[in-house]
């Protein structure tokens, strides 16, 4: 599914639309950009890095492509903020990761988040005129793109499963619930510590939080964001073969706040 679904763009022919004052202002002003380059970045590196430690080759070269594919996203990220002149800070050395399955899985497990989320935030800027449609456009294969890239973690993580002995199993769910408890204590952290402003960047992986308080203009309720969000993930994965696993936890806990949410509305 990986190879076959390769989308051939090239960043540097991606015609970015003139964009009138107003739009052009609204994008300036998104305090997401430096966040989403650098994160693009580490992405490639931690990829990368774990992918030479695959002894089978398919896996290795699948992976090896998907970091490829990060990199190709943040060239994407570059030129358009180079097109309408959006500044960005310093890019922070890139460093090569100690323990690189630890390092693998916080990028997938932070993509299966956050990719969930924006799907259902870009179809809001989109509906609400945030983004232009042609923009919205533009940054369509990067967005199908991410969709790819969780399918391929969510795969290979029962791939990893299936070949491990029970010792091993024991030690790998064991550093899976350390991920999702790290990621779950980075987030409550930068809901305390980023300003109104959007302007602490030194935090890794807080795409969805900056995201959503970008949006803060539009009038969304949250039952509705989380309807939207829920909608567009389906729609995103419908596409690709029912064999494929996945992502199932952010959907499951989202789909059981909805179902709470709409009992308690009924009382």
């Amino acid at each position: 599914m990986f190879r076959e679904t390769l989308s051939p763009y090239r960043p540097s022919v991606l015609d970015w639309p003139q964009l009138d004052l107003d739009a052009l202002e609204r994008i300036v002003s998104l305090p997401i950009w430096d966040i989403a380059v650098q994160t693009e970045g580490r992405a490639r590196l931690r990829m990368a890095a774990y992918a030479s430690t695959i002894s089978e080759p398919d896996v290795r070269d699948a992976l090896a492509l998907n970091a490829w594919e990060e990199n190709r996203h943040k060239e994407v990220l570059s030129r358009m903020v180079a097109a309408y002149g959006i500044p960005l800070t310093s890019e922070a050395p890139y460093i090569y990761p100690k323990d690189t399955e630890w390092a693998y899985l916080i990028t997938g497990y932070s993509e299966c988040i956050d990719s969930f989320f924006a799907f259902g935030l870009i179809e809001v800027a989109r509906r609400s005129g945030l983004f232009p449609p042609e923009l919205v456009d533009t940054f369509e294969p990067v967005m199908q793109e991410e969709c790819r890239h969780i399918l391929l973690f969510a795969n290979w993580a029962a791939w990893h499963r299936a070949k491990l002995s029970w010792w091993s199993r024991i030690r790998f769910e064991l550093k899976v619930a350390a991920v999702w408890a790290f990621l779950i204590w980075e987030r409550m952290r930068l809901a305390q510590t980023l300003d109104a402003e959007g302007t602490e960047h030194k935090q890794d992986n807080n795409f969805t939080k900056n995201g959503a308080q970008s949006l803060s203009s539009v009038k969304v309720g949250l039952r509705e964001l989380m309807t939207l969000c829920h909608a567009e993930n389906d729609r995103r994965f419908s596409g690709y073969d029912q064999r494929l696993l996945r992502p199932e936890t952010i959907p499951k806990i989202v789909g059981f706040a909805l179902r709470f949410m709409r009992s308690k509305k009924t009382r």
